[in-house]
């Protein structure tokens, strides 16, 4: 699956100004350059919308606490730097939107901490063209998520995605788009690069969060528009077995929204009834 374009038109926010393509932020003394203490959020335009911003950048305040880090924007000074931004660009541009937070310097006190005192800021903005609902094809990968007490899963921290990125290469490398990925006691618990549903019996069903996952803000959207739909929604623990029998499968996750899964192993499978009434409510949403 490929992501956004070659050298796209980009805009960083950074100590009170406004930077355009790809300025050099971060030095090899950093701290989050050798101890990754960086962590980020994700947020779409697109069609001249921009879903659930707000939840974007109050949960990028919520990831730096997570880590240790010390936010210095309020989540509305976000928001409204985000909005400025979206000025650079074309109304109808699709954009990838993404505050982040990094530690600078070493903690005084704290070995291999970073200084909560020393927190960076940056907004950046930049073109990425929303993939097309042609639908992904899925493998199971051999690789697990961490678990609270070994990684900081409550956080959307840049930590994370090494891991995550192993995962989809072993997918690409065995002639697939994504993986499933389970947590360590073998439940399913979300795709390498977004968050995963089955249906079975006109019921839709996605690993409830037992804090290996990011349990993400297009997933909840989701869940709430089909639920107020009449569509029944179930969380719960779920085995790769249980996607083996799934009547369809879908992701949901800001980068392609909601997306339809096609293949599942060698399985064929149709983007069916509650995928697409998933994506178009999305749209609805999205656009009222």
């Amino acid at each position: 699956m490929a992501h956004g374009i070659e050298n796209p038109k980009t805009w960083t926010w950074f100590d009170g100004e406004w930077l355009e393509g790809n300025p050099p932020l971060i030095g090899p003394r950093s701290h989050a350059f050798w101890l990754g203490t960086s962590v980020f959020d994700g947020a779409r335009a697109f069609e001249g919308v921009t879903p659930d911003l707000d939840r974007h950048c109050a949960r990028t305040n919520r990831s730096a606490r997570a880590v240790g880090l010390e936010p210095t924007m309020r989540d509305e000074e976000i928001l409204e730097l985000a909005k400025d931004g979206l000025t650079r660009f074309s109304r109808d541009a699709e954009l990838y939107i993404r505050p982040s937070y990094w530690g600078e310097h070493d903690h005084p006190n704290l070995v291999i901490g970073a200084d909560p005192a020393s927190t960076r800021f940056a907004l950046t903005l930049w073109e990425a063209p929303m993939l097309p609902p042609t639908g992904i094809t899925v493998t199971l990968s051999r690789f697990r998520r961490p678990t609270l007490e070994c990684m900081p899963t409550d956080a959307k921290a840049s930590c994370l995605y090494p891991n995550n990125a192993r995962a989809a290469r072993e997918a690409r490398d065995k002639g697939f788009d994504n993986a499933l990925v389970l947590d360590m006691l073998g439940n399913v618990a979300e795709l390498a690069s977004a968050n995963v549903f089955m249906v079975k019996d006109g019921v839709a069903m996605t690993p409830i969060p037992n804090g290996t996952f990011l349990a993400g803000i297009t997933r909840a959207r989701t869940i709430d528009l089909l639920r107020k739909a009449g569509t029944p929604v179930v969380e719960k623990t779920l085995r790769y077995e249980d996607f083996l029998g799934a009547d369809e499968m879908f992701s949901t996750g800001n980068y392609t929204k909601v997306m339809p899964i096609v293949r599942f192993e060698n399985r064929e499978l149709e983007p069916g009834p509650v995928y697409r009434l998933a994506r178009r409510l999305y749209w609805d949403f999205a656009h009222a």
